[in-house]
C-alpha cells in the first residue's frame, strides 16, 4: 500500500500544502476532524496530477467560513443545501470543503441531506475510486479509509458505481462518467457499463437538476483539455442536456494549443496555474455574447465568473508592473513573478503584446534555469558551506540572483563573494596517546619451529649419550613428528643404563654368548621397551661375523635391538624370544661384569635356536677403551 504521508509531502504543490495546513489549523480550533476525499485521493493513489482539493469535515462547515476568510481564503461559491463551500487559496488553489452527510433520494435528482460521519459520506458518493479518504488529523495523519475497495478499481483503471441505482438517483453521474473517462482514459466496469447503457436508453438524464447542470458545465472549463471533454460529451449526447449552444466546433483550438504550451513552460519554473479563466474566452470564441452571458449565469461559483470578467483589466495592470524600471534586473523580475498569482502570469504571457514584457518573460523562462545550474556546489563544500549552516538556503538564493544578473562570471569572483559566509576551519583534532597495553609475548612460527627442532636435538643428544639413538634419528629427514616444545625432556621414559665394557690390554678369545628364552618355570624377563624400526628405513640383512675368541666370563648378556631381516615385517621385539648376539673379532679383554637393566635378571644358558628369529642389527666392533654402543632407540615417540 502506498505511503500517503509521503505522497502528501511530495505530490502536492507548496501552495496546496499551505492550503491544507490552514484548513487543519482552523478545524483543530473548532475541535473538528478533517479528511482529504474525492478526486484528490484518487489522483494521489493513481499517479495523476492534483488539479483541485476536496476536503470533508465531520461537523458544520459553515462555522469555518469566516476563520478561513480571515486566513486568506476567498469564498467563490456556496451550496447551503449540501453544506459545501468553494474556496480559492493564495496561489490559485481551488478547494471544495464539505460537511460529512448522509444522502437519500426520494426522487431522481432530488437529494435530501442529513448530517453523518465520514463513512456515511463515502458510501453516498458516485464511484468507488472517489469513495476514499485520507485522515488529516493528529494521531491518524495519512491513514487511508477505503470502505468500498476503491484501490482495486484504481489499479484496474475502472470506474464502478457505488450504488446499483447510482444513475437513477443522480443523472449527473452519467456526465461525470464520460468526463472522467475522457480525462483519465479509464473504462467502465462491466455491470456499470450495462447500467450506463440502460440509463441512456431510458432517458434518465431528463431528471438532471439545475444546480447539477451548472456544476457540470463549469467543470468542463476547469479540465486541462476542455475541447477533448466536449467532444466526448457530444458523442454521448450529453451536451444537449447541459447547454446546446456549447460546442467543440466553436472553440479556438489553435489558441488553446498555444496557451497549453505557455502553461507548460511556466510549470517548469514552478508557476502552477489553473487556465480555466484564461481558456474560457478561447473555448467560447465563436459563441454570441448572449450565449456566453447565459452560460456564465448557469455557473454555480460566482467567483469564477468574476475572475473571467476582470481578467483583462488585471492582466493590463500586471503587464505595466512587469515593465517598470524597478524590475529591469532579471532577479527583480524573478521575485515579482514568483510572488504573483499564477493565473495572472499565464494570462499575461499569453495575451500581452508589450515587447518589454515579453522580453522579461523570455529571460525568466531561459536565464533562470541556466543560473540555477551554475551554482558551484563543489566550491561551497570546499569552503565548508553546507546545509548545516542556518544561512544556507538564504545564501543559495543570493548566489542564484547574483549569477542570474551576470555579476559572478569567474571562479575568483564566486570565491570572493562566498568568503564572508565561509565558517572558520575546525581546530586540528587532539591526539591523546594512551599507553598501549603490553601484549603477552608469543613466539612466531619460525621461533616455534626452531624451538621444536631444538627440543628434538636435545632429545637426540640425550639419546646419543645413553647410546639409544644415532645421529639423524630425531633430526634427520626420516624423523617422526616433531616433539612439542611444551613436553619437557624430564617426562621422557627412562632409558636403560648402558653397560660399560672395559677392554684390558690382553684378552682371551671367548665364545659367543647366547641368551636362551626363559622357560615357564623361570621368571620371565622384562623387555626394556617395544621399539619399532624407522618407517622409511630399509631392512638390512643379518650379518653374523666370526666372533673373536674371548675368555668366558660369568657376565650377563645384554640383548641388543637388531635390524629386521629382508622381507620381514616391522614388529616389536617379543618378550619371550631369545636374542642371539654375535660379536665382532676384537682384542682379548678381561672378563668384565655386565649388568642387564631389568627388574629380574635371568642367568644366561646355552644357546638354543629360537623358533622366531628376532631382527638383528649389524654388529658394532668393540674397541678398547671405548664404550659399547647399547641398543638403538627409535626416533618415533
Amino acid at each position: 500500500m502506498a505511503d500517503y504521508i509521503y505522497l502528501l509531502e511530495t505530490r502536492l504543490s507548496p501552495a496546496q500544502q499551505r492550503a491544507i495546513g490552514t484548513i487543519r489549523t482552523v478545524a483543530r480550533e473548532f475541535d473538528t476532524t478533517v479528511f482529504l476525499t474525492g478526486g484528490a485521493v484518487r489522483d494521489l493513489t493513481g499517479g495523476g496530477s492534483i488539479r483541485d482539493l476536496d476536503l470533508t469535515v465531520q461537523g458544520d462547515v459553515s462555522r469555518l467560513k469566516n476563520p478561513l476568510t480571515s486566513a486568506g481564503a476567498e469564498v467563490v461559491g456556496e451550496n447551503p443545501t449540501a453544506s459545501q463551500l468553494f474556496l480559492v487559496f493564495p496561489g490559485g488553489v481551488r478547494v471544495e470543503l464539505s460537511s460529512a452527510v448522509s444522502v437519500t433520494w426520494p426522487k431522481p435528482g432530488k437529494p435530501q441531506y442529513e448530517p453523518g460521519n465520514i463513512t456515511d459520506d463515502l458510501r453516498r458518493r458516485d464511484f468507488t475510486a472517489n469513495a476514499m479518504a485520507i485522515s488529516l488529523n493528529e494521531g491518524s495523519y495519512g491513514l487511508l479509509m477505503d470502505p468500498l475497495n476503491g484501490v482495486a478499481d484504481i489499479e484496474n483503471r475502472e470506474l464502478r458505481l457505488v450504488s446499483n441505482y447510482g444513475f437513477i438517483e443522480d443523472p449527473s453521474r452519467l456526465i461525470r462518467m464520460t468526463r472522467l473517462i475522457a480525462r483519465l482514459g479509464w473504462q467502465m466496469e462491466e455491470k456499470t457499463r450495462q447500467r450506463y447503457e440502460t440509463a441512456k436508453e431510458e432517458g434518465y438524464i431528463s431528471a438532471l437538476g439545475d444546480w447539477s447542470r451548472g456544476y457540470e458545465l463549469e467543470e468542463i472549463f476547469h479540465e486541462e483539455d476542455p475541447v477533448r471533454v466536449l467532444r466526448a460529451l457530444e458523442a454521448e449526447g450529453w451536451v444537449t442536456a447541459l447547454y446546446p449552444a456549447l460546442s467543440s466546433a466553436k472553440a479556438n483550438t489553435a489558441a488553446l494549443s498555444d496557451l497549453h504550451e505557455r502553461q507548460g513552460q511556466l510549470q517548469m519554473q514552478s508557476i502552477l496555474s489553473q487556465p480555466a479563466a484564461v481558456a474560457f474566452p478561447l473555448v467560447t470564441a465563436k459563441m454570441s455574447a448572449t450565449e456566453v452571458a447565459q452560460l456564465k449565469a448557469m455557473f454555480v461559483r460566482p467567483g469564477f465568473v468574476r475572475e473571467i470578467d476582470t481578467l483583462d483589466a488585471r492582466t493590463k495592470d500586471f503587464a505595466t508592473q512587469l515593465s517598470a524600471k524597478d524590475v529591469a534586473a532579471p532577479s527583480a523580475a524573478w521575485r515579482m513573478l514568483h510572488a504573483s498569482e499564477p493565473n495572472l502570469i499565464l494570462a499575461t504571457a499569453y495575451g500581452s503584446k508589450s515587447a518589454p514584457v515579453q522580453a522579461r518573460l523570455k529571460t525568466f523562462l531561459t536565464e533562470s534555469p541556466n543560473a540555477r545550474q551554475r551554482i558551484p556546489y563543489s566550491l561551497l563544500t570546499e569552503m565548508r558551506i553546507t546545509q548545516d549552516l542556518p544561512i544556507y538556503a538564504e545564501l543559495l538564493d543570493k548566489l542564484f540572483f547574483e549569477l542570474m544578473d551576470g555579476k559572478l562570471s569567474t571562479p575568483e569572483e564566486m570565491k570572493a563573494f562566498l568568503e564572508p559566509y565561509s565558517p572558520p576551519a575546525p581546530p586540528p583534532p587532539v591526539n591523546l596517546r594512551r599507553a598501549r597495553a603490553k601484549k603477552e609475548a608469543r613466539p612466531s612460527r619460525a621461533k616455534a619451529k626452531k624451538a621444536a627442532v631444538t627440543v628434538a636435538a636435545e632429545e637426540e643428544n640425550a639419546g646419543l649419550e645413553s647410546g639409544l639413538t644415532e645421529v639423524g634419528d630425531l633430526t634427520g629427514p626420516d624423523r617422526g613428528p616433531e616433539p612439542t616444545p611444551r613436553t619437557p625432556i624430564s617426562k621422557v621414559a627412562p632409558e636403560p643404563t648402558p653397560v660399560k665394557v672395559v677392554a684390558p690390554k690382553k684378552a682371551a678369545p671367548v665364545a659367543p654368548v647366547v641368551v636362551k628364552a626363559a622357560s615357564a618355570a623361570e621368571p620371565k624377563p622384562v623387555a626394556a621397551k617395544k621399539v619399532a624400526p624407522p618407517a622409511k628405513a630399509a631392512p638390512a640383512p643379518v650379518v653374523v661375523k666370526k666372533a673373536a675368541p674371548v675368555k668366558a666370563a660369568p657376565a650377563k648378556a645384554v640383548a641388543k635391538k637388531a635390524v629386521p631381516p629382508a622381507k620381514a615385517p616391522a614388529k616389536a621385539v617379543a618378550k619371550k624370544a631369545p636374542v642371539k648376539v654375535a660379536t665382532k673379532k676384537a682384542a682379548p679383554v678381561k672378563a668384565a661384569a655386565k649388568k642387564v637393566v631389568a627388574k629380574k635378571a635371568v642367568p644366561a644358558k646355552k644357546a638354543v635356536p629360537a623358533k622366531k628369529a628376532a631382527p638383528a642389527k649389524k654388529a658394532v666392533p668393540a674397541k678398547a677403551g671405548k664404550k659399547a654402543v647399547p641398543a638403538k632407540k627409535s626416533g618415533r615417540r
